[in-house]
């Protein structure tokens, strides 16, 4: 966990510490509009596995799926966390928040979720929104939008929500994000739109064992082509790595760095962790990238994102939702039917912004 944040090596002690503490830290979870795969990706965390994180560091008091019980008696439970243990749990939404109607789009226990949610953030000592879904709005929220769905920081106007987007997210930044605040009583670094910065302070491109080949030119033009069976990069199969901010490929899915994610399967980034931008234009398009690039003109792509903050303001386009370790849909590249360019925003921590207006 140390590692995953970049901490050095004797924070591990502190971490270790504050997960095995007698009074294990509560965390209450909430289920709105969502698919599971938020928590079926946590089932399968193993750096620390589940049954130690839950049956050793946790005290999860509240989960739909993984409790034992039902009914009244977890419905109680969460009551009980919820009005006796205020400032002692943290609160974990999984899912988009409709608001629609007074919210009646979706119920828990005969209570909308935004009531459930609004009621549990005002004695939660953190709130994490797990997963796209939670973080934005994600798939409920594709247009037309009719529950009007949005994700808690929306919902939860003048509260600091600390974002994990991904469809789903790696477990291991949402364990690490809880572990951080458990151990030093507040939240890791963040960019603007809540999400942790030694997550998705990196771009995608920026690690991507495709690399090479984008810089050399070489790119798969159809899904099973040469370049695509040699693995060469998926740029012009619509891959999002390069306005993509997030650790993929150094921390993976299904056994950290010696596990799979989408690219390293053939299957182009969809720039899941990045906000709104292929479910906000409808979830059933593709972005037509199969033009080949101009002549001598490759993407803007050389600059990385320094500590500061800083907002993307590429020009948003269709996206798609896929599937290759549940990534789904997003687009964040300018695109034009013969011609494309995808540019950077302005970086206000470095002089990437004169570089960038100076082009």
């Amino acid at each position: 966990m140390a590692a995953t944040l970049g901490l050095p090596y004797s924070a591990g002690a502190k971490i270790a510490a504050a997960a095995t503490a007698p009074d294990r830290p509560i965390v209450l979870w909430l289920s709105g509009q969502e698919c599971t795969g938020c928590s079926e990706s946590l089932l399968r965390a193993d750096h620390p596995t589940l049954e130690h994180l839950l049956l050793d560091a946790l005290s999860l008091d509240y989960h739909e799926t993984l409790c034992a019980a039902a009914g009244h008696q977890i419905e109680a439970l969460r009551k009980d966390t919820v009005e006796n243990k205020k400032g002692r749990y943290v609160l974990v939404v999984e899912g988009a928040i409709p608001l629609a109607d007074n919210g009646i789009y979706c119920k828990i226990g005969g209570r909308t979720m935004i009531d459930l949610v609004t009621e549990a953030a005002e004695g939660a000592l953190a709130i994490i929104a797990i997963g796209s879904c939670a973080s934005w709005g994600g798939v409920a929220a594709a247009s037309p939008n009719p529950t009007h769905a949005v994700g808690a920081p929306e919902a939860l106007k003048g509260k600091t929500v600390v974002t994990i987007p991904g469809c789903p997210p790696n477990p291991h930044n949402f364990i690490a994000t809880v572990l951080h605040l458990l151990t030093f009583g507040k939240a890791p670094a963040l960019d603007d739109k809540g999400r942790p910065l030694f997550a998705y302070g990196k771009r995608v491109h920026d690690h991507c064992e495709r690399r090479a080949h984008f810089n050399a030119g070489r790119f798969a033009e159809r899904f099973g082509d040469e370049g695509h069976r040699q693995g060469w990069c998926l740029y012009k199969l619509g891959c999002k790595g390069p306005e993509t901010y997030a650790n993929c490929p150094s921390l993976r899915f299904s056994d950290g760095a010696g596990g799979v994610w989408p690219v390293s399967v053939g299957h182009p980034c969809f720039g899941c962790t990045e906000q709104g931008v292929g479910f906000s234009k409808g979830i059933h398009q593709l972005a037509e990238v199969q033009e080949k690039l101009p002549s001598g003109v490759h993407p803007n792509v050389d600059e990385t994102r320094g500590q500061g903050v800083t907002t993307l303001t590429a020009a948003l386009t269709a996206g798609a939702v896929g599937a290759a370790v549940g990534a789904a849909g997003v687009g964040l590249c300018k695109m034009e039917r013969r011609n494309l360019s995808c540019e950077l925003p302005p970086d206000k921590s470095s002089d990437a912004a004169q570089r960038n207006s100076k082009k």
